[in-house]
C-alpha cells in the first residue's frame, strides 16, 4: 500500500515518508521531479521552473542520504518512478544502502542483497507518452540490460525494470493496446538481456521473474478487470513458449497499479473519490489477476499537488478494503464466468494480432522510431475526446450532471492543494553549487570525480556493464547532471516522433460545431489574406504532451497551419520558432507547475523580438489565482482540464486572433 509522494526537497519529502509510513503504508513509492529524470542539476537553465514541483530533486549521493534518512532501506520496499536515469538513481539507493550497513556494523553485500523494490526504467513508454527520455532507443535499452544483469546477480530481490503501461492508457491506449505494446516491450527488453551474453542461459527464468508491470485501471471496471486477467494469460503464454520458462513462479505476472489519473476531473473534484474506488475494485476483485502493489491518487490530483491529507485519504481508502471488506477471504469470484472469459478471449484475440503487428515492423523500438505506435495512440485519444464531446462517453460532472451545490472542499482554492515554497529552486541550485565547490575543493576529490566520469565514458565506449562506473561515480560525488552529460556525451541525444502529422483527426467532417469553427477559421484567414497559422509549444522539462498533441491534431482539423515541434522547448526556442513561422498565435502546454516561471519569460522574448502582438495562451493544471496572474501579465486566454471541449477551445483562437488583428470578433457563419 502506497502514496506516489515527493517533492520539494530531499529533507521535505523524508520528513512526508516517516508520517506516511507511520499511517500504515506499507512501502514507499517515490517521485523525483523532472530535472532529476531528464538528467539535469538544480541550476541548469532547461530545469528553470522544474526543480522540485513533480517530485524530488536529487542531485548526488548527499541528496539521497537526506531522502532516506532513518529508513532502513534493508527492510523497506521502495519504487522508484524514474526511467532514462534510473541507473543512476538505483546506483545512489544502493550506495546509501551500504552506508547504512556500515554505520549499523552490518554484513555490507547481505544488505545489498536484502534490498527490495523497484526501478521503473520502462524507456519505451517515454518516447510514447512522459517524454522524460534522454537517449535514443538503442542506448536507452542497453541502460536497461545492463541493470537487468546487475541486479539478477548483485540485488536478487530487486525489479529492474517495471514494464509501465500505465502511461500508455493515459497517453490513449485502449486496453488491447496497453496490452500489446506493454507486452511487446518486455519482449524488447527479455531478448535484449538474453543476446547481451551477460546472463547464462540456465539463470534466464531469474530474469523473467523479476520483470515487474505498472498498469493502469480505468473507471471501466469489468473490462480492466477482464485487461488484467488477460495480461495474465498472454504473459504465461510468452513466457514459456518463446523463452521457455518452466517454473509457473517465475512466469507469474507481477504488477503494482496506479489508477488512473486521466480521469479524474476538476470539475467537481468530489466525484473522483468515487472513480478512485471502482478503478481500485478493477485490480483487486480477481484473485486470480490480483495486483501485487496498489497506489492511489488523490481526489485533487486535477487542481494541483495533493496535501498529506489528501493523501490519507487515498491510502485509507486501500485499508478499508483490505481490513474492514471480505474481499480478500475467497477464491477468484470470476472462475467459470462466461462473461467474463468471453471478454478476456476477446482481448487476449486482439491484443496477439497486435503484438503480431509490432513484431513484423521489427519489435518495439523500430514502432517507435518510426511513428507507428506513438500515431495509433495519439489517434485513440483523439477519437476517446471525440466521444467525450459527443456525449457518447458520459462523464459524470463535465458533460451531463453539471448543475451542482458548492463544494466546501473547494471553497478556497488555494487551501485545496499543496503550493511548494518559490525559493525551492534557488535553494536547490545553491545547494548543488557548494556541493561542486565543496567536492573539489578537495585535490583527491576533485580527481576522484575525473576518474569516475572517464570511466563511466569509456564503459559507454566499448560496452562495458555500466553499473561499477555508476556506483563509483555515486561514491565520488558525481552530480545526476555530471553523469548525464557524460553518457550525452558519448550516446548523443534523441527527439522522438510526435505522432502528430501521421494520426487521424475527427472522423467524418466534423461536427456542426467544428464545421463553423472551420469556416471562421477560412473566413478569418480571408480577411488577413494568409492561412492562419498557431504555435503548440511545450517548454521546460514537462513531456506530458497528450494535451498538445490532441490540440495539435483538432486545430489541424479546424483548418489551422500547426507548428508543433514536440517536448523540452527552452523560451527562446519557443520565441524564435513564434517569429520564424510568422504564427497568429501562440499556445503554451504546460502541466508540471512551471508556468509562473515560464510563461512570463516567452512573453518578455515575444515582446524583445518585435512579436509582442502575437497572443498567447496557455493550457495546463492551473490554479484560478495564478490564471488571474497570467492575464494580468498579458496572456489571453488560459485553459484548464475542465475545458474539455476542444472545438470551444478553437473558436476562443478564432477570437483571440481577431482581437490580435483588429477585426470584428464576431460574424454569422454559415455550416
Amino acid at each position: 500500500m502506497r502514496t506516489y509522494a515527493g517533492h520539494s526537497s530531499a529533507a521535505a519529502s523524508n520528513s512526508l515518508y516517516r508520517r506516511n509510513l507511520d499511517k500504515g503504508q506499507t512501502g514507499l513509492s517515490v517521485a523525483f521531479d523532472l530535472p532529476t529524470q531528464t538528467g539535469y542539476d538544480p541550476d541548469h537553465p532547461l530545469a528553470r521552473g522544474e526543480v522540485g514541483k513533480v517530485g524530488v530533486p536529487v542531485s548526488h549521493i548527499g541528496d539521497m542520504r537526506a531522502l532516506f534518512d532513518q529508513i532502513p532501506l534493508d527492510r523497506m520496499n521502495t519504487s522508484m518512478t524514474i526511467n532514462a536515469t534510473a541507473m543512476w538513481l538505483l546506483a545512489l539507493y544502493q550506495v546509501v544502502a551500504e552506508e547504512q550497513a556500515e554505520a549499523d556494523g552490518q554484513d555490507v553485500r547481505a544488505a545489498v542483497r536484502a534490498l527490495a523494490g523497484t526501478t521503473q526504467n520502462d524507456i519505451i513508454k517515454e518516447y510514447l507518452s512522459r517524454g522524460t527520455y534522454v537517449f535514443a532507443p538503442g542506448p536507452s535499452l542497453r541502460l536497461v540490460t545492463d541493470m537487468v544483469a546487475y541486479t539478477v546477480a548483485e540485488i536478487p530481490k530487486w525489479n529492474p525494470t517495471n514494464i509501465c503501461s500505465y502511461h500508455l492508457q493515459e497517453a490513449g491506449a485502449t486496453p488491447v493496446q496497453e496490452i500489446a505494446y506493454a507486452l511487446c516491450t518486455a519482449i524488447a527488453v527479455l531478448d535484449a538481456v538474453r543476446e547481451s551474453g551477460q546472463v547464462p542461459p540456465e539463470r534466464f527464468g531469474e530474469v523473467v521473474a523479476r520483470i515487474s508491470f505498472f498498469v493502469n485501471a480505468g473507471v471501466r471496471f469489468v473490462e480492466e478487470m477482464c485487461k488484467m486477467r488477460a495480461f495474465v494469460q498472454l504473459w504465461d503464454e510468452l513466457t514459456r513458449e518463446r523463452y521457455g520458462v518452466q517454473d509457473p513462479r517465475q512466469r507469474r505476472f507481477r504488477y503494482g497499479v496506479q489508477v488512473n489519473s486521466l480521469g479524474l476531473t476538476e470539475a467537481q473534484p468530489e466525484n473522483n473519490v468515487q472513480r478512485i474506488v471502482l478503478e481500485m475494485l478493477a485490480v483487486t476483485l480477481s484473485k486470480d489477476a490480483r495486483a501485487r502493489a496498489v497506489q492511489l491518487p488523490a481526489w485533487n490530483e486535477a487542481l494541483g499537488l495533493p496535501r498529506p491529507w489528501d493523501q490519507q485519504w487515498s491510502l485509507r481508502m486501500q485499508q478499508v478494503l483490505a481490513f474492514e471488506s471480505d474481499l480478500l477471504e475467497y477464491d477468484d469470484l470470476f472462475t467459470g464466468s462466461k462473461v467474463v472469459e468471453a471478454k478476456v478471449a476477446e482481448l487476449v484475440a486482439q491484443a496477439r494480432a497486435e503484438i503480431d503487428r509490432v513484431q513484423e515492423l521489427g519489435g518495439a523500438v523500430p514502432a517507435v522510431e518510426s511513428g507507428y505506435m506513438k500515431s495509433a495512440l495519439v489517434a485513440s485519444h483523439s477519437l476517446r475526446r471525440q466521444r467525450i464531446e459527443s456525449g457518447e462517453a458520459v462523464v459524470v460532472g463535465v458533460n451531463r450532471f453539471r448543475t451542482t451545490e458548492p463544494n466546501p472542499l473547494t471553497a478556497d482554492l488555494d487551501a485545496a492543494i499543496q503550493s511548494v515554497d518559490h525559493d525551492v529552486e534557488s535553494r536547490a541550485a545553491a545547494a548543488v553549487r557548494l556541493w561542486r565547490r565543496r567536492r573539489d575543493a578537495d585535490e583527491a576529490g576533485r580527481r576522484r570525480v575525473e576518474h569516475a566520469i572517464a570511466a563511466l565514458k569509456a564503459d559507454a565506449r566499448n560496452g562495458t556493464n555500466l553499473m561499477a562506473a555508476s556506483l563509483e561515480a555515486a561514491r565520488a560525488g558525481v552530480t545526476t547532471g555530471e553523469w548525464a552529460q557524460a553518457l550525452r556525451e558519448e550516446f548523443g541525444e534523441f527527439r522522438a516522433p510526435t505522432g502528430v502529422s501521421g494520426s487521424v483527426g475527427v472522423s467524418g467532417s466534423g461536427s456542426d460545431e467544428l464545421l463553423r469553427v472551420r469556416e471562421d477559421v477560412r473566413r478569418t484567414g480571408e480577411e488577413l489574406g494568409e492561412r492562419l497559422r498557431v504555435l503548440v509549444a511545450k517548454p521546460g522539462l514537462d513531456g506530458h504532451s497528450n494535451g498538445a498533441e490532441q490540440i495539435s491534431v483538432r486545430a489541424r482539423d479546424a483548418g489551422f497551419e500547426v507548428v508543433y515541434q514536440g517536448i523540452r522547448l527552452t523560451p527562446d526556442q519557443i520565441v524564435a520558432a513564434a517569429v520564424a513561422e510568422d504564427v497568429h498565435l501562440v499556445g503554451i502546454s504546460i502541466l508540471s507547475g512551471s508556468h509562473m516561471e515560464l510563461v512570463p519569460d516567452i512573453l518578455a522574448g515575444l515582446g524583445e523580438a518585435g512579436a509582442g502582438d502575437v497572443p498567447v495562451i496557455v493550457g495546463g493544471i492551473i490554479p484560478d489565482s495564478d490564471a488571474q496572474a497570467l492575464k494580468a501579465l498579458g496572456v489571453a486566454e488560459v485553459f484548464t482540464p475542465k475545458d474539455f471541449g476542444l472545438n470551444d477551445i478553437m473558436a476562443s483562437f478564432v477570437s483571440v486572433i481577431r482581437a490580435a488583428r483588429g477585426l470584428q470578433t464576431t460574424h454569422p457563419t454559415a455550416v
